[in-house]
């Protein structure tokens, strides 16, 4: 068992890998929640590999990743695994990404028992037929209420015009038609390859002791096998510029909503190197688009957004992106805005006192985030499947220089790279 700390922080974590091949995070917290989030490298994105011993690569209907998660929580003999949480007292979810699917739960109490629930229905899968048929009905109209969500749909069409080719572009729930081609064979193919302990990630925080994790990881999991996935991303051919400038739909929506994208395929091939890159454009969002900004107080005070301006990135080893949306009656006079205001800051350049105190605002809600066993357990397993490591982020951060995020804005910020989805109320 290994010991990682960060003194200045005042944090550490124990690590250990697991001998059924289940790499184990366990945060220390004197706090009265405790957490924990098992989670496998696998997402919407993962619908094309092979194993070592495999001749040829297996395609899946999009949208299984997501079943999975759904049909993981039935166990045989009709039990579902959120029956066996209510026992325990622990309150249990889970979600599935373009690139991790995800298990949890939060208690206050019987946290060995709650883990060991958990490390059990998960690696104990019951498919048959007549249960995935049933499945395909409720996540069909999961689907279809999804497609009605303004938010969801907003975010969905912005990626499809961002992207000709990169499979983000994939919906995580899939389509009517995509998941009707599921059926329990596909489903165990799948989770035999996925869901092998050694692509999987345990991270717990909270009052326990790290011998506790262990005991349970010895009591519920047998050895895996080491495998090897081999995945097919086909991104090769992607461009660099967005696949179309403009995504629009009509809902039921009292205004107009938009995102404006900028689509980023200069990714970083080093973990560290995408963390910096991550925290850069966190400060860069702050100084361009914060509620202190010149950009949002102009676009406030003539109405052009309600209420306020959010803005945000993604990085991973597969995509890039930044976003920034609002609620607006006039999304393209936003979006003209939004262009000559990047090119007047790229012009008269950044502000290296704006720098320094959006530096400080990402830094203070870095440590800020260590007061939640949530938040712990979910900034630790999202960097340590990246390649990082969360408690590197304060020299991560101390490292970015305002040289740095100046190239980012130049660079990064290029009209060719620029789409935008809207939203339009249904009428208009």
């Amino acid at each position: 068992m290994l010991l990682k700390e960060n003194k200045m922080l005042g944090e550490k974590y124990y690590y250990f890998k697991h001998k059924s091949g289940l790499s184990v995070y366990v945060v220390p917290k004197k706090m009265s929640t405790s957490y924990a989030i098992l989670a496998t490298e696998y997402g919407a994105i993962d619908n094309k590999f092979k194993l070592s011993t495999d001749n040829e690569f297996t395609t899946v209907p999009d949208g299984i990743a997501h079943f999975l998660e759904h049909k993981l929580f039935e166990c045989e003999g009709g039990i579902d695994a959120f029956e066996l949480y209510a026992k325990t007292g622990a309150d249990a979810n889970a979600f599935t990404t373009n690139t991790n699917t995800a298990y949890i739960f939060s208690c206050t109490e019987n946290f060995d028992k709650s883990l060991e629930v958990l490390l059990d229905f998960v690696t104990h899968p019951y498919f048959t037929e007549s249960t995935v048929q049933k499945e395909q009905g409720i996540i069909g109209q999961e689907i279809k209420m999804y497609e009605d969500h303004p938010g969801s749909r907003l975010h969905k069409e912005l990626l499809k015009a961002l992207y000709e080719k990169n499979k983000v572009r994939i919906d995580v729930a899939g389509t009517i038609e995509s998941i009707a081609e599921i059926n329990a064979d596909i489903l165990y193919k799948c989770y035999n390859t996925f869901y092998n302990l050694n692509n999987m990630t345990l991270a717990v925080c909270g009052d326990i002791d790290p011998e506790i994790v262990e005991r349970a990881c010895d009591k519920m999991l047998k050895q895996a096998e080491n495998i090897t996935i081999n995945r097919d991303y086909e991104n090769d051919d992607e461009k660099p510029t967005v696949y179309k400038k403009r995504a629009v739909c009509k809902l039921d929506v009292a205004k107009p909503i938009f995102a404006i994208g900028i689509k980023d395929t200069n990714i970083p091939s080093e973990p560290n190197e995408r963390a910096k890159k991550s925290y850069a454009m966190e400060i860069l969002n702050e100084m361009l688009f914060s509620q202190s900004s010149k950009f949002h107080e102009e676009l406030y005070n003539e109405r052009l957004i309600f209420p306020d301006l959010s803005s945000g990135s993604e990085i991973t080893k597969h995509y890039s992106y930044n976003v920034i949306s609002s609620e607006s009656p006039d999304p393209e006079k936003v979006y003209s805005r939004f262009v000559e205001y990047i090119e007047e800051t790229k012009r008269n350049g950044l502000d290296k006192e704006e720098f320094e105190l959006s530096k400080r605002t990402v830094y203070s809600s870095y440590i800020k985030s260590f007061d939640s066993t949530e938040s712990i357990g979910e900034n630790l397993i999202f960097n340590i499947l990246d390649g990082a490591d969360f408690l590197d982020a304060l020299d991560i951060i101390d490292s970015i220089t305002f040289d740095y995020v100046n190239d980012l804005l130049k660079e990064g910020f290029k009209e060719e790279y620029y789409a935008m989805s809207i939203v339009e109320p249904i009428g208009k």
